[in-house]
């Protein structure tokens, strides 16, 4: 199951919106057949396994397959893998977590039971989970899992009082979130950041056959036309109040607009979460200046914090989240480590909320 995880990792940057699934096949331990999902509307990973081992000159039959996720049952963009498991003849598959998809969730096991097949479930199932986070946020709470980055100093400055930030962490810090970016399905800013630093927020650092969707938070749609993060077009600019011409000339540049009014007259956050999750996004990737990240905190709307931590100290800067000041301990929003590592000369973070 170690190499069907290794195997789905292959997928790492490609799937989207489709889960992140590898696929093994045995025969006395040894490997027969390997594959990985592509992307959408293309086989998914026991399709392609069982290419690998027919391109070998492998017979399948009897076999044994490891398979990182419920074979699909239904017919969606491609046809049902529970069925080509059942055809090829395996004796058993190995599954290391269920679908969370309600047109799955168990049908593909039972599926496989029914004609014969010995079916055993849960071997690897957290690191199974790991590997489709986003895609389990989504079927199972109608949203994408929130991953926000932020760069810092030791003592939580995120740029000096004149902006400047450029750099704080080192170039293989900036290289490894851009691996992060790349596999998002989408990037989220604020107008903030776009007017002041007018980025890209493409991957550039690694090798990605996909650009993940830029996304901008501009209540009053400010954005210039001419800003970089809408070439190449596909950029969703969401808005809280409605502008007929500048709608028109985000248009024109290939952008959509979408318009999601809270009660404030700001963008409603949460209610974009469950648009982007109608819209088949897994994983966001927040990427913002400090009032931005305030604002998803307050609104329960960040799973997960991703932080680079230089050894340097910057002093009264500015910091990474706007949030109010508190009166009593008991208010803090309080975390649990989910990973440390040292990138280059920096430190990085993984911290998640505990509900999650």
């Amino acid at each position: 199951m170690r190499l069907a995880l290794e195997w789905a990792a292959r997928g790492m940057f490609i799937t989207t919106p489709n889960p992140r699934v590898g696929c093994v096949i045995l025969r006395d331990g040894a490997l027969i057949g390997a594959g990985h999902t592509l992307p959408a509307g293309q086989p998914h990973a026991e399709v392609q396994a069982l290419r690998d081992a027919a391109a070998r000159g492998n017979d399948v039959r009897g076999a044994t397959a490891y398979v990182t996720l419920e074979p699909c049952s239904h017919h969606g963009r491609t046809p049902p893998c529970a069925d080509a498991l059942i055809e090829a003849g395996l004796a058993r598959v190995v599954v290391a977590v269920s679908d969370p998809n309600p047109l799955v969730a168990g049908r593909g096991m039972d599926k496989l039971r029914a004609a014969g097949i010995a079916v055993d479930y849960g071997v690897l199932e957290h690191e199974a989970r790991e590997m489709n986070i986003g895609f389990f946020s989504r079927m199972e709470r109608g949203r994408p899992w929130v991953r926000m980055k932020s760069a810092a100093s030791l003592d939580g400055g995120t740029a000096l009082h004149n902006g400047r930030s450029q750099w704080i962490t080192s170039q293989a810090a900036r290289d490894d979130g851009h691996w992060w970016r790349a596999r998002a399905c989408a990037i989220l800013t604020g107008i903030g950041t776009v007017q002041e630093d007018d980025p890209q927020l493409t991957v550039r650092a690694v090798d990605t056959p996909r650009q993940p969707r830029r996304i901008v938070i501009d209540s009053r749609l400010q954005i210039s036309p001419d800003a970089k993060v809408l070439s190449g077009g596909g950029t969703w600019v969401v808005a809280a109040q409605p502008d007929a011409d500048k709608e028109a000339l985000l248009r024109e540049r290939g952008a959509e607009v979408l318009l999601l009014p809270n009660a404030r007259g700001k963008v409603d956050l949460p209610e974009l979460l469950r648009e982007l999750g109608r819209r088949g996004i897994n994983e966001l990737h927040v990427e913002a200046g400090f009032k931005l990240n305030g604002s998803l905190l307050r609104d329960g709307c960040v799973d997960e914090l991703l932080l680079y931590y230089a050894p340097t100290l910057l002093g009264d800067a500015q910091r990474m989240f706007d949030l109010p000041a508190l009166e009593d301990l008991s208010g803090q929003r309080r975390l649990a480590f989910h990973e440390l590592r040292q990138i280059g000369a920096d430190l990085r973070i993984l911290a998640r909320f505990p509900s999650h």
